[in-house]
Formats: structure tokens, sequence, C-alpha cells
């Protein structure tokens, strides 16, 4: 099976045990009716972006979808917890594409963000022979991949938070969702 399609999600969860709070982050993403297989980080040939609300609507509840999923969770009061996933596309339809997943602690939505992004795109730009000095800025760099002509879109979802003041499970995922 070769996905047409791919939507990225994100979501939150909080409850006063761990499992439940990765549950409710499933819901606030729209994918907790899902048996969700975690798979790596290729985006097919010609697979095409498209919104959230048009790949939920392309699933079915129950269904086996496949994703590539970053969580991360905590107890911890007031803990800044991220996860996201980063996305690059070649220009190339008939290239794959890469998805690459960070979650970490004391990163920001655009920090975390941002490093996702330039994960995905320093994948996607050693297996293309781009030539890219790793040491320069992620701007820098992302302005040198699309100059390329060879890598025509980057992007990211991210979701962070704060560990709930109580200790409650603080739980964020970010998803690239495949859909046939």
């Amino acid at each position: 099976m070769i996905p047409e399609h791919f939507f990225l999600t994100k979501g939150e969860g909080r409850h006063k045990e761990y499992l439940p709070s990765f549950e409710l982050a499933l819901r606030s993403a729209g994918i907790h009716n899902c048996n969700i297989v975690n798979v790596s980080s290729i985006v097919p040939p010609s697979c095409k972006l498209v919104s959230r609300e048009k790949g939920l609507s392309m699933i079915k509840p129950g269904e086996i979808t496949f994703a590539v999923m970053a969580k991360n969770s905590t107890n911890e009061p007031h803990r800044m917890i991220a996860a996201s996933i980063g996305v690059a596309i070649p220009s190339e339809k008939e290239s794959c594409g890469y998805l690459s997943e960070h979650f970490s602690n004391g990163q920001t939505n655009e920090v975390a963000g941002d490093y996702a992004e330039d994960l995905a795109a320093t994948m996607l730009a050693m297996t293309m022979g781009i030539p890219f000095d790793p040491e320069k800025a992620w701007d820098e760099r992302k302005q040198l991949f699309k100059t390329s002509g060879l890598i025509i879109k980057t992007t990211n979802i991210t979701k962070s938070a704060k560990g709930d003041k109580d200790g409650l499970w603080t739980t964020v995922i970010a998803a690239a969702v495949f859909v046939p």
C-alpha cells in the first residue's frame, strides 16, 4: 500500500494517569478512533499534503492508520514539553520526501518546530547530494535548500505545553498521518 495523501495534526491531553492523557491528546488531534501504526519517515513520491480537515474526513473509525508520530509527556508542574513533525518535500515528483519527529523539554513551539523542519530538510538534502554547512543557521540553510530548486516545501506541526500546575499528566503529540 502506497498512500496518496497525508495530513498533519497535533493534540494535547491532561489527566491524573498517563495513558488517559495520551488518549485525550489523540482525541484533541482527531485520530483517537484509529489503530495507529508508527512508520518511519518517508513521504512516498507524489503523496500530497492535504488539510487536517480533509485528511480526517478520509479516515474511518477502527481503520489501521499509518503515521509518523512524536509525543512527549510530563507530570512535573510547569515543565515545558514539545512534540513536532518536520516535513521536507522535493520538487521532483518521483522522489521521496522526508518527515522527522522531534520531542523536547524546555522548547517553545517555534524552536521545536524549526528544529524538526531542519531535521527533515537536512535528511532530504543529504540523500539528494545538496551541499550544505550543518553549522549554518536553519534560516540560511532553508534558503539554500529552496534556491537549489530541489526542495520546494518545508513545514512543521508542533504542539508544546507546560506541565499541569497540579501535577496531572500532560501529553502532547504531533503526527503526519497517511491516508490511501
